[in-house]
């Protein structure tokens, strides 16, 4: 997760067909942004993948002293990953929990490798790493 005074995105090239076309990009301030890469395992249980998400979310948000988070789909992170389908399930689970705890959330456009414009600032808490 990067804590990000601006993050910009704009989608470039389609990867995966069975996703929604997606031609704007978006920016966002004051936001976190997790980059977020599921991986195989995770499919046997998506409530508990879930839960943990939201909870490293939350947390690392009041770190930040922010209510913004935006879930970026990241994998390339491991060896294996789940199935595109799960990844995008939990994704849409985690921002309406999210949104349900009154935090702005939202997505990157999902299946897609896009240009990417991150300024973030050069302090502790803006950089977290969590696996669970």
């Amino acid at each position: 997760m990067i804590y990000c005074d601006k993050f910009e995105y704009q989608p470039t090239v389609k990867t995966l067909d069975e996703f929604e076309e997606i031609h704007n990009g978006a920016a966002f301030e004051k936001t976190l942004v997790a980059f977020i890469h599921a991986e195989e395992t995770d499919e046997s249980d998506i409530k508990s993948v879930e839960t943990k998400m939201v909870k490293n979310l939350k947390w690392a948000a009041k770190k930040n002293d922010t209510k913004s988070v935006l879930l970026h789909s990241f994998a390339h992170l491991a060896e294996t990953k789940a199935e595109p389908n799960y990844t995008k399930e939990l994704f849409d689970r985690v921002e309406a929990r999210m949104k349900h705890a009154d935090y702005a959330c939202a997505q990157t456009a999902f299946g897609y490798f896009m240009d990417l414009n991150i300024q973030a600032p050069g302090i502790s808490q803006a950089r977290i790493y969590k696996s669970f």
